[in-house]
């Protein structure tokens, strides 16, 4: 077997450097001098028989051969976290897994759906569990996992990621809501609110890069053609809360509203739009390696 010129402290570098810009910067988060890690990436090139960055000023500007070397560096870095935290588990390989969820899949299903997957695993495997939950938008959610900050994702959305797997998993139902004062609801002698109602209304909203902001402009614009934004809100419980008190009307996950609808505190609001609905799914990335742990949660969701 042939020694191998390349090893991982200089790829770490690399990615370091890679991320902050200079040798420099990337010394402080790496616990090296700048001296040492510009040593390591020289010597790195000099392996490599080619320069990975652009020498402008101070400043290191990735190149066409950084750029190619850098997924393969982050595939190779994430195996041997991977290697490390196998190890760390003695048991069946099941904990330290890093879950990353939109939003509304980390605040309203992902708790009972981890208090579950414990409880399928052996009492001593139970106490020894662990995980770290990461909850933002679905795009922030692709971008984690593109560059392995994450093992799985779950999300609400759609992910564009050229490099991530995408198998489709939950349903979930949308429903147009109001406060159960609100004047947009029909009278008693009507049935249903009016589209040109609707598209006078003031509508909550979550941020740009959320998976529930592009599936319901997805659902509602072809009907609709446009919603007259009022407050974007980067929370759906803040949604739900505004939408409770009147600030406007809202399109949210039948998991979001559902205790303030049986509070009566929301109502549905009747209209001839049709039914909406939106799949869940779970992503990984295509190199992911796939530990055992990270298995047994994936045949534990694919049965939810």
């Amino acid at each position: 077997m042939s020694h191998l010129r390349v090893n991982l402290r200089q790829l770490q570098i690399f990615v370091a450097i890679v991320a902050h810009g200079s040798t420099s910067s990337a010394a402080d988060t790496i616990a090296l001098s700048q001296s040492a890690t510009s040593a390591a990436l020289n010597e790195l090139e000099r392996v490599l028989g080619m320069s990975l960055f652009d020498r402008v000023s101070k400043r290191l500007l990735i190149n066409h051969n950084g750029r190619s070397l850098l997924p393969q560096a982050l595939a190779l870095l994430d195996a041997a976290k991977g290697i490390e935290r196998w190890a760390e588990d003695v048991q069946l390989q099941t904990g330290g897994l890093r879950i990353g969820a939109s939003t509304t899949i980390g605040n309203y299903l992902l708790p009972d759906i981890l208090a579950q997957f414990r409880a399928t695993l052996p009492l001593a495997v139970q106490a020894q569990w662990k995980a770290q939950v990461i909850i933002e938008n679905t795009a922030t959610i692709c971008q984690k996992l593109e560059n392995f900050d994450l093992d799985i994702g779950l999300i609400e959305g759609y992910c564009h990621g050229a490099e991530l797997l995408v198998q489709p998993w939950l349903e979930d139902e949308l429903v147009v809501v109001a406060a159960a004062n609100s004047p947009i609801l029909p009278k008693l002698s009507e049935t249903n609110v009016s589209l040109d109602t609707l598209r006078d209304a003031v509508w909550l909203s979550r941020e740009t890069g959320s998976g529930t902001r592009e599936n319901i402009n997805e659902a509602l614009l072809p009907f609709l053609h446009h919603l007259k934004r009022g407050v974007e809100f980067g929370d759906s419980e803040a949604i739900k809360r505004a939408t409770a008190n009147g600030l406007g009307i809202s399109c949210l996950s039948r998991f979001v509203v559902a205790d303030m609808l049986t509070d009566g505190k929301l109502v549905v609001v009747p209209t001839t739009l049709p039914k909406f609905s939106r799949r869940y799914s779970i992503v990984l990335h295509q190199q992911k390696n796939l530990t055992p742990g990270l298995n047994t949660l994936l045949q534990f969701l694919e049965r939810v």
